[in-house]
């Protein structure tokens, strides 16, 4: 099992959270983002540089992730993909992406794209709070203590 993270737009307090659980248990965990990434040094953390573009680390993530593993990301097209694939996703507020709710998602996101590009809704998500971290920390220990 290794943890791949969408670098990206991962908040860096989440960032920490994983760079602390990777070491206290023992997991492989891969960053992956179009620019570069300062990590802890470990062998089991690593950074992968992709070329700048839309989607380049999503789709470096969904060709290499393996059934079992993690994918950290709020990117719902790329959950469905590696949940496709046999992984799992978990949000950096805490909410996992499996094969029962990860379609109803991406539906949910569609149309939530459709009403901000007609001018019906606007914005996204508020910024990431504590509560959410601590929901993140939650599920990702969860997760880690059944599945690593």
């Amino acid at each position: 099992m290794r943890i791949w993270v969408d670098a990206d737009a991962c908040p860096n307090a989440i960032k920490d959270i994983l760079f602390r659980a990777a070491q206290r248990r023992s997991v492989e965990m891969i960053l992956v983002a179009n620019t570069t990434l300062q990590v802890p040094p470990s062998p089991l953390i690593t950074a992968i540089r992709v070329d700048a573009g839309f989607n380049e680390a999503d789709n470096e993530i969904a060709a290499r992730v393996a059934p079992g593993d993690l994918v950290i990301t709020a990117d719902i097209p790329l959950a469905d993909a590696i949940v496709t694939k046999g992984a799992t996703g978990l949000n950096p507020r805490g909410e996992l992406y499996t094969e029962d709710n990860v379609k109803g998602l991406l539906r949910m996101r569609n149309l939530m794209e459709e009403l901000r590009s007609g001018g019906l809704a606007q914005g996204g998500p508020p910024p990431l709070g504590p509560k959410d971290k601590q929901a993140f920390t939650n599920q990702l220990d969860r997760y880690l203590t059944k599945h690593a």
